[in-house]
């Protein structure tokens, strides 16, 4: 697989100690991130490496995360094909018409819905992610709402479910560089 890499951004955590950089990577069969979260929840520390593949529309075709957390190793494989998800060789039937990851521990999984967003010429897109709430190990269900703001680099965000609802300030990467009280970042663009 050839490919190079189009940017990298470095993420502090502002509502815990942690932090996380992500490299987004172009491939010839799609794009890749790669990713290495490092944080101190309730539980205790995490080091999780992460890799989200995905086509060139940039929906999910499989990730993993691992490492460990509060001394357990941590190992998930996440497969997406033909709609049908598995998590570590289970399907998982409540994400079946989902099309992006969402990872919980990180505001890499956003770029995936905030690429999409770009190429379309709505204000809006509403899409279903398969939400892995770390440190549970299954996937449900998150429907989200992505909206295009008067204000360039800012997008207003809405988790359903959840009803968590911000703005978020985004890079010409479409990495997440604010979300508001969670994480701060600061991105590289990457020479190709």
């Amino acid at each position: 697989m050839k490919g190079y890499t189009f940017a990298s951004c470095r993420w502090r955590a502002l509502d815990r100690e942690g932090d996380d950089s992500c490299r987004l990577a172009r491939t010839d069969v799609g794009w890749i991130l790669v990713g290495h979260a490092r944080f101190r929840d309730e539980s205790g520390f995490a080091a999780l490496d992460y890799v989200v593949r995905c086509d060139q529309e940039w929906s999910t075709l499989g990730a993993d995360v691992a490492g460990v957390h509060q001394g357990r190793e941590v190992k998930l494989q996440i497969v997406r094909e033909n709609d049908v998800w598995t998590l570590n060789d289970v399907q998982q039937p409540k994400v079946a018409n989902s099309e992006f990851i969402d990872f919980s521990f990180t505001p890499a999984t956003n770029v995936m819905p905030l690429w999409k967003l770009a190429g379309t010429s709505s204000d809006r897109v509403r899409i279903s992610a398969a939400w892995l709430k770390y440190p549970d190990t299954e996937l449900r269900p998150l429907h989200q709402e992505y909206r295009k703001t008067k204000f360039p680099g800012r997008v207003t965000y809405l988790a359903e479910q959840t009803g968590y609802k911000t703005t978020l300030q985004v890079d010409n990467s479409r990495f997440v560089t604010l979300y508001p009280g969670v994480w701060e970042g600061e991105v590289t663009h990457e020479a190709t």
